[in-house]
């Protein structure tokens, strides 16, 4: 190892290679005699220790005669792991398509680098986004009397019919029934009067797949259909789930725990990350809030705190899935997609 090129140890740069830790990637790199190229300490290659020589910068390890190594780029430029995840979005959101070559040529960041930054920032990977923007075009295009539903699986993206049933739980049901009409998945949805003021609760037969709360009973309805556009909705002024109902207009009255609401069965759908920050919601203890980041770190994902939120607002099941019960890191109520009044009120209820 050359002198005094860096203040870390040969035995910590060789540990942080060893795992492969990107968060050491700019403070050295890494030679490899055998091969004669450098690397990122995240590269990753595996040579043996007795191979390994440590260098400062890529100049030095160059004059060296070793040349830059073709799977982890050394010499790019390294952007802020949020800059490298909203560039990877943008280029998704453009071309279509989450393919680690065409990203990483375009991009000019090596795959191993992309893939590892991306879902450490958003929670999952570029394919796993690219799916979910694909997902959510099709419940777009997939409505009665437009498209077929093998046009619209095409024309939202998909290479094959096969590829979206594969993941047909992030829609609940398969596209033909999607479109015509949700045959076999009747939603059925009451009204009534709560203590936040209007609250609409839909079910299928498995579960609760929507608790809206709003000021106009017609607002709730069109929301709804939005939200399922090509389901068969059924308006039932006595609910035949009138537990349901009662059950969550109890909670909010505070007449109900938190352990009333558990027992409700749900039928929602989601990506696997946002089920995972769901299912953290609800360990929330009544009467206790988690900051965006909390909920990050609790799911293992401690820089996906952008996702989190992502994920808290595309909660359909209000208080049930308590995403009320997350704030800011200052402790700010934030943002609601109930409206920021219900959560303060939601908020102060619980801690009484």
């Amino acid at each position: 190892m050359q002198q005094n090129l860096t203040p870390l140890s040969e035995a910590e740069m060789w540990q942080a290679f060893t795992t492969k830790d990107a968060n050491y990637d700019g403070q050295f790199f890494v030679a490899v005699r055998t091969t004669g190229v450098y690397c990122r300490p995240s590269c990753p290659a595996k040579p043996l220790r007795k191979n390994v020589l440590f260098f400062a910068d890529c100049d030095a390890a160059e004059t060296a005669g070793y040349r830059a190594c073709k799977r982890c780029h050394p010499r790019e430029l390294l952007l802020p792991a949020e800059a490298l995840a909203q560039n990877v979005v943008r280029w998704i959101e453009s071309n279509g398509h989450a393919r680690l070559s065409a990203l990483s040529q375009a991009l000019n960041v090596s795959p191993f680098h992309l893939q590892r930054t991306f879902k450490r920032v958003m929670g999952l990977s570029p394919l796993e986004y690219a799916q979910s923007l694909r997902l959510q075009r099709l419940k777009s295009v997939l409505k009665p009397q437009q498209l077929s539903s093998t046009a619209a699986i095409y024309e939202a993206g998909f290479n094959t019919p096969s590829r979206v049933y594969e993941q047909l739980d992030a829609i609940g049901m398969t596209p033909s029934v999607y479109q015509k009409g949700g045959r076999g998945m009747v939603i059925t949805y009451s009204l009534a009067e709560c203590a936040l003021g209007r609250m609409l609760i839909a079910g299928t037969q498995r579960g609760l797949c929507a608790v809206y709360f709003g000021d106009d009973d017609a607002q709730l309805e069109r929301d709804l259909r939005e939200e399922y556009p090509a389901a068969q909705l059924e308006h039932h002024p006595s609910n035949t789930r009138t537990d349901w109902t009662q059950t969550v207009a109890q909670y909010v009255a505070g007449r109900q725990n938190h352990d009333s609401l558990q027992k409700l069965p749900l039928d929602v759908q989601g990506t696997a990350f946002q089920a995972r920050v769901w299912q953290a919601l609800r360990q929330i203890p009544q009467g206790q809030t988690r900051s965006y980041s909390q909920v990050a770190q609790t799911i293992g994902q401690p820089n996906a705190t952008r996702a989190v939120a992502n994920a808290c607002a595309a909660n359909r099941v209000g208080v049930v899935i308590p995403c009320h019960r997350v704030v800011r890191e200052n402790g700010d109520a934030g943002g609601y997609r109930w409206g920021v009044g219900r959560k303060a009120e939601l908020l102060a209820q619980e801690r009484l």
